[in-house]
């Protein structure tokens, strides 16, 4: 009787095994591929004729020139990887080099792109570069430029830089002029090339340096469309310190019959890099790697953010380590200087992101802490790769609290090393065994003090209104008796010119209307508003007589309409006719005014204009 486990139907065909399944579909002595697992790209290349890794740099096809050159830089025999993939590159066969970092792959794509470039008929044109190498850093980009400068001197090649953060004119400037190699980041690169300042028609070898780098940061879909703006029938060659299945659509789509040149496992790890882990208390972090970073010797520090590597840049200078800080927010210039004052050793101490573990190489880097475990094992190699490079020795530490032991742990497993783990503390022999070495602070003094004593004039406080405010007192001091109050000079109000009177309005019946209001005192020297005063047809010393048409009132109270007189009302204007006067009081002294027949005429007191 079959069980139910036995009873279980199988998989479906093109389907994927899961579970138990899986387990059951594969034979035990099978050594190929699991049933429906993608299978390993990798497996399938050309590896061809095993190379001689004990050729020397002309036996592998190098110009004189440039192993002269190569001898001045204290460079005699190839490494590895040089020696794996120099033949096949210098060939013009497409090549997928793997070998980890710090291994030499640099040159190992250097000398080939200047060998062929020098040996092709074709000849650099503006705004039409021959050879491309993109990376996913700025960093990188600078690196190999330096790398490759004091060959290129040597066969009379040009090459330039070309990313973000920095200028565009100058790069624009360089591809107008005519450049032979490009090293550029995609995004910048791009740029130039929708501006119509570069073309990619012309290059002949194209290389994709740290092509998983590109990958993990999101780069592939721009490093595609300046693929497919290069010639089909290129060279183009890929390296990199690991080659996992992200990069498969480039290889797939853009290489042709590539050969795979690896000269270590897939994970390699330096057999003279030192692993420690030092377990800490949370509060012991910062002590600790300050004693660290005391000692003689470069140290360079990664943390997992931005914000972390600038705080703790900030905190190691304030304590007594000189420090620079190497992330993303940072500008191009202040990167260089930065990664300058490291290189010269004005700086004792890097705190640096990812962004640093892949394209800045420093010589005579002793001690790689990682103050922030990383991510995963592949940022841990490309990080701890900064050092023990070239056949050097180097020490990484990583610094791991409790509650991190099973994260470091994984990550460690998966890295392939077996670290020592300590559990330290400020003080401990271990951190004197790391880092021998006396530790030296360097602590700012504060500016000295002077011997002359400057003292600051007082200060006096701004009064914007001062001038305004005398003004106006002068000015009431000369108009005005200060112990009357009275007026005693300037212009009088009174007198003057009154308004002159156009014709009147003939109306209607007026509209009845309240009693009229007494004159009062408005000026010591001038009478108050009029009252009604007496009926009047012509123009008078009385003021404007009324218009038609409208009501006036008497001192009593009654009502009249306009048109007719009172006591104490006006009568109403006829065409041609002011306003009237006061009765209670006298008007403006008298102007010119226009009379029924337009011609002027006035009297002695009471003006043409209404009265007051």
């Amino acid at each position: 009787m079959s069980s139910p486990r036995s009873a279980r139907p199988a998989p479906r065909s093109g389907s994927r095994p899961t579970g138990l399944a899986r387990r059951q579909s594969r034979p035990a002595s099978s050594s190929g591929p699991r049933t429906g697992a993608k299978p390993d790209l990798f497996a399938s290349f050309d590896t061809g004729t095993p190379p001689d890794l004990d050729a020397s740099f002309a036996e592998l096809g190098v110009p004189a020139k440039l192993v002269d050159e190569l001898i001045k830089q204290g460079i005699d025999q190839p490494f590895p990887i040089q020696a794996a993939t120099m033949a096949d590159c210098l060939a013009g066969r497409d090549v997928l080099g793997r070998g980890r970092t710090g291994s030499g792959k640099t040159l190992a794509f250097v000398l080939p792109v200047l060998t062929r470039l020098a040996t092709s008929k074709t000849h650099r044109r503006p705004g039409r570069p021959r050879a491309l190498i993109l990376v996913p850093t700025r960093e990188l980009a600078v690196q190999i430029k330096t790398v490759m400068d004091p060959y290129a001197h040597v066969l009379s090649l040009t090459s330039t830089t070309i990313f973000g953060g920095v200028g565009a004119a100058p790069q624009i400037k360089t591809l107008k002029a005519g450049v032979d190699i490009v090293i550029a980041c995609p995004g910048r690169l791009l740029d130039h090339i929708g501006a119509g300042h570069a073309i990619l028609d012309g290059i002949e070898i194209t290389v994709l340096d740290e092509a998983d780098h590109m990958a993990d940061m999101g780069f592939l879909p721009s490093v595609k469309k300046l693929m497919d703006r290069t010639p089909r029938s290129s060279q183009r060659l890929l390296f990199s310190a690991t080659l996992d299945n992200g990069i498969d659509a480039l290889v797939e789509k853009y290489l042709q019959k590539p050969i795979l040149r690896s000269v270590d496992p897939l994970e390699a790890v330096e057999t003279k890099m030192t692993h420690h882990v030092l377990q800490v208390h949370a509060d012991d972090r910062i002590p600790v790697l300050r004693d660290l970073a005391a000692a003689p010797g470069r140290i360079l520090v990664f943390t997992r953010t931005k914000h972390g590597a600038k705080k703790l840049t900030k905190t190691l200078s304030e304590s007594g380590v000189p420090a620079v800080e190497m992330h993303g927010n940072l500008s191009q210039n202040i990167r260089i200087k930065n990664l300058e004052s490291f290189r010269s050793g004005a700086s004792a101490a890097m705190i640096a992101t990812d962004v640093a573990a892949r394209g800045i190489h420093v010589d005579d880097i002793a001690l790689v802490v990682h103050f922030d475990p990383p991510v995963d094992h592949k940022a841990y190699l490309h990080r701890s790769g900064r050092t023990a490079r070239a056949g050097a020795e180097g020490t990484v530490i990583t610094l791991m609290t409790s509650h991190q032991a099973a994260e470091v742990r994984d990550l460690a497993k998966k890295a392939g090393i077996s670290p020592t783990v300590t559990g330290v503390e400020v003080g401990h022999p271990l951190l004197e065994e790391l880092a021998p070495g006396k530790r030296v602070f360097v602590h700012t003094p504060p500016p000295a003090a002077s011997h002359v004593q400057v003292q600051n004039p007082p200060r006096v406080k701004s009064d914007r209104g001062a001038s305004t405010r005398a003004a106006n007192q002068a000015r009431s001091e000369r108009f005005y008796d200060p112990q009357t109050g009275e007026r005693v000079g300037g212009p009088e109000r009174a007198g003057g010119l009154g308004r002159s009177g156009g014709q009147g309005r003939s109306g209607g019946a007026g509209r009845p209307v309240g009693p009229g209001r007494p004159g009062g005192q408005r000026h010591p020297d001038s009478a108050g508003r009029p009252g009604a005063g007496a009926p009047r047809t012509d123009r008078t010393p009385q003021g404007r007589p009324g218009a038609s048409g409208r009501p006036s009132s008497s001192p009593s109270g009654s009502s009249s309409p306009r048109g007719s007189s009172s006591a104490g009302g006006g009568q109403g204007r006829p065409n041609g006719q002011g306003r009237p006067g006061g009765g209670n009081g006298q008007g403006r002294p008298g102007g010119p005014s226009r009379g029924p027949s337009g011609g002027p005429s006035g009297g002695p007191s009471g003006g043409s204009g209404r009265g007051r």
